[in-house]
This record gives structure tokens, sequence and C-alpha cells, in this order.
């Protein structure tokens, strides 16, 4: 029996489309046609030997199969690509001050960076998880290459909606005769700003029942149901949950955007490569970098 051979190319179409959600969108990602994307669909079916997908409503979704090869096809071209960037980059040295948001913390620095130092050994990063204030102040004193935050001077690269957070383990209810409970830095905040603007508008009284120098601590307030509190979806523990406005009865909250700050509009060549990889996975969307945690 002959050993199957999977297109690479093939199998990054079909990682775009899932993570997309549309293999019309992933051809123009891939830089090839629909119809070029679907003939690749179909291959991977025929190589597979076996069903990828299962009609679910009016889409389609993968069956037991297509998951195991979903699995497969990210670490294979998670693989290939890990190995172009070393080898293109194989001579990079030099030093990188990176800033981060806390809630980028635990997947960017020990995935995104673990992988970029394993490809570029000679190259020694410096990073700092901090408020969006003094990540700014460092980026413009030069004490920073570049820094991930929250409403930056730039054009963002990501603009991700707020969303209301609470409980895993515990229901959300709000009675109506008493204020919301909210869970804050203890500091000046865009996302606690956003969040009382919009319960005022909205008329709902609100109070703070708990305050945190740390994210870390919002989250652990949040899951034990001490009161709801305000991010995005990114670097969202398993213990929270971003509830539904119109099911919770909460306003609803504007987006923010995200920004990727440099000191210096020219960088050398190592931190324009971070700065690339970085890029890749922050525009792939929370569930994107989920799945590099995983």
């Amino acid at each position: 029996m002959s050993q199957v051979s999977f297109d690479l190319a093939v199998l990054r179409s079909f990682v775009a489309g899932m993570d997309l959600g549309s293999f019309a969108k992933a051809a123009d990602r891939v830089g090839r046609s629909t119809s070029a994307v679907s003939a690749q669909i179909r291959k991977l079916e025929e190589q597979a030997g076996t069903a990828l997908f299962r009609k679910s409503g009016r889409g389609l979704a993968l069956t037991e199969a297509g998951e195991i090869m979903l699995r497969y096809a990210r670490r294979l071209v998670e693989l290939n690509d890990e190995a172009a960037v070393a080898m293109r980059g194989v001579d990079l040295e030099g030093w990188i001050r990176l800033g981060l948001q806390e809630d980028f913390g635990e997947v960017v620095l020990p995935e995104v960076l673990g992988r970029f130092a394993r490809a570029h050994p000679k190259v020694r990063i410096e990073a700092r998880v901090a408020r969006n204030a003094e990540l700014m102040e460092r980026i413009e004193t030069n004490q920073l290459d570049l820094a991930l935050v929250w409403g930056g001077s730039t054009d963002p690269i990501a603009v991700p909606p707020m969303c209301w957070i609470g409980s895993s383990a515990v229901p959300f209810s709000r009675e109506a005769a008493e204020p919301l409970p909210l869970v804050a830095f203890d500091r000046q905040c865009l996302f606690f700003s956003a969040a009382t603007a919009a319960l005022d508008r909205a008329g709902i009284e609100w109070r703070v029942a708990f305050t945190s120098p740390s994210l870390a601590g919002l989250w652990a307030a949040a899951a034990a149901g001490l009161g709801v509190t305000v991010r995005t979806r990114y670097g969202l523990p398993s213990t929270v949950r971003a509830l539904d406005s119109q099911e919770s009865g909460l306003p609803s909250l504007p987006m923010i955007p995200l920004t990727l700050e440099r000191a210096s509009p020219t960088a050398p060549a190592p931190i324009e490569r971070l700065a690339s990889i970085l890029l890749d996975a922050v525009r792939g969307g929370p569930s994107a970098l989920d799945r590099i945690a995983a």
C-alpha cells in the first residue's frame, strides 16, 4: 500500500477555512480562487479516504475524522512555517524589548515567543507584562521596541468587541432593584470607563464590588460570582465566560482597537520578524490564540 503524502498547500487552505468559517474567505487568505480551494478540499477528503464534513443546518461541520485531520493539519502547517522561518533567519541576532497586556501574557509569552526563540536562538528577548499607560510611556522613552496595547496611537491590528464577563460556574442574574456589582482594576481603565458609560446611558445603577491591581484578580473575582467585569474574548480563562448582552439584560459595549506600537518606524530585522509573528497570531482572533496555547 502506497504511503499518502498530504499537500501542505491543501492543508493550509483547510486550516484557513476552518479558522475563518468560510472557504471563500480562506481563498482570499491563501491567494487562490474559491473554486481552486474547493478542489483542494475535495482532494484532501479523497486522500483521507473518509468524510471530513457533515451537514449542520445550512452549513457544514467537521466529522470526528475531520476534527482529527484538522489537529494534524495545524501541526504540519505550523511545523513547516517554523522551519521556513528558522532557515530564513538562521543568522538573526540581537536584542528585543517587548511589552504585552496581561490578556496576552499567558499565551504569547510561552508559545509565540517560545517558538520564536527556538527558531532564532541568537536573538535575546526581554518581555514585560504591564498596563497600557506604562507600556506607552516605555515606548515613547525608547525603553521598549514593541508593545501590544489597547487603544494605541497607530493603525489597529484588530478591533475586537468588549464583552461583559461573568462566572462559568455561577449563573448570572441581575436584581433590578440592586446596583450591578462590578469587578474592576484599582486604577483608571478603558474597559471600566466604557462599561460605566454604557450602564449610565441605559439607566442601570452600578457599584464597584471588587478591585484588584491585576487581571488575574479580576478573573478570580468574576469566577467567584462577586460581580461582572469587562474585557474582550482574548485570554479568557475557563473559569469565566462572555455574557450575551441581550440574555443578561446588560447594554451592548463598544469595540476597542488593539495596536502594536513601535519605538521606531524602522527597526532591525529581528524586531520586524517578531512583529510579523505577533501580527499573525493576534489577527487570527481569540480562538486562534487559544489553539496556540492548547
